[in-house]
Formats: C-alpha cells, structure tokens, sequence
C-alpha cells in the first residue's frame, strides 16, 4: 500500500461545492482506497492505495467525486517527500525575519519551467512574492491572501494548469499527518 495526500481544489468554500468528509470517505471507500483520513474541511485527505501512479490517483478520485457528487474538482495528489521538499526549498524560510502566516505554497498540477515565471506576469502581483520549485509556486504575501490578485484562479489562467494553495500552517501541519498516517 501506498498512502498519497490528496489536495482537493474549491470545496466547501464561500458555500460552494460543499462536501461533508464523511461523504467524502465513504465514496473514497467505494473505489478501493483505505485509511482514509481527512484534515479540516478544505479538501486535505489521506488516502492508502495499491495504485502508486499520482495521476491515476487524481483522475480516479476526481472521477468518484464528480458520480458521487456532482462537482468538478481537481485533485493534486502528493507523496511525503513533496511536503518535505516544502521545508527544504522554500527561500521565504531563509529570511531573517520570515512570517511564516504571510507564507503559502500553490501547489499545481504539472511541473514548471523556467518561462513559468515569466508567464506568472510578476509585476501584475508585486508587493507579493514569488518562487517557483518543480510542482510548487511558494508565495510571500506583502498583506494576506484574502488581498491580493495572486490566486489560485490567476495561477490557473496564467499557467494554464490546475492550482490548489494551502497556507503554511496547513502545509506544515499535513507533514506531520503524514507522518504518523504513513506509519
């Protein structure tokens, strides 16, 4: 078995998309997936698999929630090491004096090139900050993110890729799950 992190994007947000977690693991149950556990209501689950392909994991969970529910939501799925890379690659944690509450990674739905960058039109978010590493847009907000254009649907459009972000907090608290999940 392989247990997988799967990000869900837009649920149970602003009234949308709502999706309660038992559901959720109940339908997850229906497609062979175990030890299903789910962290607050966002969309963060847990899940024990046969299947080690992340792509077929997302398609088959998007899948089951759009026959189960009804929605469109795409799924990121992640290993261990894609959240420990999350410590290790951030540059905001370098900074002196890091406020890691302004701190947020995007996490995306295929790697990005150097031209990501580029296409993200930084200066259209500036004061916000960004670094890209691999599958990751790791982001300093100047206020918060409920201030700023740089989101997951600019992401999106710009990009032209599926993006689910998750704030430090969260991140940090999902490794540590994982590590007792993955046990």
């Amino acid at each position: 078995m392989v247990t997988h992190l799967v990000l869900l994007r837009g649920i149970n947000v602003s009234g949308t998309k709502m999706i309660k977690m038992e559901n959720l693991k109940k339908s997850l149950e229906e497609i062979g997936y175990t030890n299903i556990q789910t962290y607050i209501q966002s969309g963060n689950v847990f899940i024990d698999s046969e299947e080690e392909n992340a792509n077929k994991i997302a398609f088959d969970t998007k899948q089951q929630i759009f026959k189960t529910f009804g929605f469109d939501v795409p799924c990121i799925v992640l290993s261990k090491s894609d959240l420990e890379n999350c410590f290790s690659k951030n540059p905001f944690l370098k900074e002196k004096e890091c406020d890691t509450k302004k701190l947020y990674v995007a996490f995306v739905s295929k790697e990005l090139t150097d031209q990501s960058i580029h296409d993200l039109k930084i200066s259209a978010i500036k004061p916000d900050e960004v670094a890209i590493v691999e599958n990751k847009i790791f982001i300093k907000y100047f206020h918060n993110a409920g201030k700023t254009r740089l989101d997951a649907n600019y992401i999106e459009k710009k990009l032209t890729l599926h993006a689910t972000i998750r704030n430090w907090n969260t991140v940090t608290k999902l490794l540590e799950m994982f590590e007792r999940v993955a046990e």
